[in-house]
């Protein structure tokens, strides 16, 4: 990879981290890759460390020019505390919104960057809506949606756990932060129900938390309202508000995200449905942009690769490239919505989402 950055630290190699890992690895980029236990034949180095704990990632995250944290959202704290100590930039994939808040108030006296939130969403989808918004004179609405799912659905939920359990029970079950007549609210998740047809494909769509990022605070006074919502098949979203309220089960996230891996298996054919609209003026004329998108499985050298973990580890090495070429800030906190759509996808990483299979038919309700 050219730039700045060469030598790469990844802490988690799970599905993601992996790949993650994977692809700087393949574009040229020296990486080591740290977890528990770490996958046997990754074609990168890795070395065995306690990524709980902080003294212990503090030994083995020195001297490189870049962490990227791809741990469970709780983790991620002590990974950014090791990075901001070791004076190496700093990237993540988080949804977790107070995690996101210790980054912004330590970011100040950072020497390098600070760029959580890395992912699909947050990440992609905000650099996509922020991307829409810039062609208006005003807007007056940014509607984002995002939904991970198995292309051939099983069981009433219609759902296989690609994803961290913890992380999907953390953005069903935490407060989501949206925009209403201007101004910032927060509101429950798993609230504000619609359906959206993409080619024909029914889904509904609920909110959920941590997906806008730091949009909410970007544009609080500028768009009248923004909101993340969800995808799921019909019907998820009140099975799961049934497991958390009628079956009080809310307060031990836990079991929620247990009985998820026990009942959900992972996929090895899953899609990703990306959904921004923007409404506002153009020209004196009231328009409405959509961005529409699903992306498929696809083999990346020579390996088969879920939409989820592609998705999101192309997005966050795209970010990382963006850096190290010198495109984005080399200190402080970087927004995702600061990022631009045509400098993401123009990077070697970002062009696996320019062959993504636009949604020609698509109806909101």
């Amino acid at each position: 990879m050219e730039g700045t950055i060469n030598k790469v630290a990844v802490v988690g190699l799970g599905k993601v981290g992996s790949l993650v890992a994977s692809l700087l690895h393949f574009d040229g980029a020296d990486v080591t890759g740290f977890d528990q236990t770490p996958p046997r034949d990754l074609p990168f180095g890795t070395q065995a460390v306690d990524v709980a704990n902080i003294e212990a990632l503090g030994k083995v995250l020195v001297g490189f020019d870049a962490v990227v944290s791809c741990l469970p959202y709780f983790l991620n704290t002590n990974v950014a505390k090791v990075a901001m100590a070791n004076k190496v930039h700093y990237f993540d994939l988080t949804e977790d919104v107070e995690h996101t808040k210790f980054i912004v108030e330590n970011s100040a006296s950072s020497s390098t960057v600070l760029v959580p939130q890395c992912g699909l969403a947050p990440g992609f989808i905000g650099i996509v809506g922020a991307s829409l918004m810039r062609e208006f004179e005003s807007v007056r609405s940014l509607e984002l949606r995002v939904g991970a799912l198995p292309r051939a659905p099983h069981g009433l939920l219609g759902y296989a756990v690609n994803w961290s359990a913890e992380g999907i029970v953390n953005e069903y079950l935490n407060d989501a932060e949206v925009i209403r007549e201007g101004k910032k609210k927060v509101v429950p998740s798993m609230q504000e129900l619609e359906t959206v047809i993409l080619n024909g494909i029914k889904l509904e769509a609920f909110i959920t938390s941590g997906g806008l990022g730091t949009m909410t605070d970007t544009y609080e006074g500028i768009v009248e309202t923004l909101d993340y919502k969800t995808l799921r098949y019909p019907g998820h979203c009140e099975l799961m508000s049934f497991l958390a309220d009628e079956m009080r089960l809310r307060n031990n996230r836990e079991l929620i995200a247990q009985m998820l891996l026990d009942a959900k298996p992972q996929t090895t054919d899953d899609v990703v449905y990306i959904y921004a609209a923007a409404e506002g003026q153009k020209d004196n004329k009231l328009v409405r942009d959509t961005f529409v998108r699903a992306y498929h499985t696809r083999e990346i050298n020579g390996k088969h690769w879920r939409a989820i973990s592609w998705t999101t580890a192309a997005s966050c090495c795209a970010v990382i490239e963006l850096v190290s070429t010198g495109v984005l800030a080399q200190q402080g906190f970087i927004k995702q919505e600061d990022i631009g759509y045509s400098d993401l996808v123009a990077t070697s990483f970002g062009t696996l989402f320019t062959d993504g299979v636009a949604v020609t038919h698509s109806s909101h309700e």
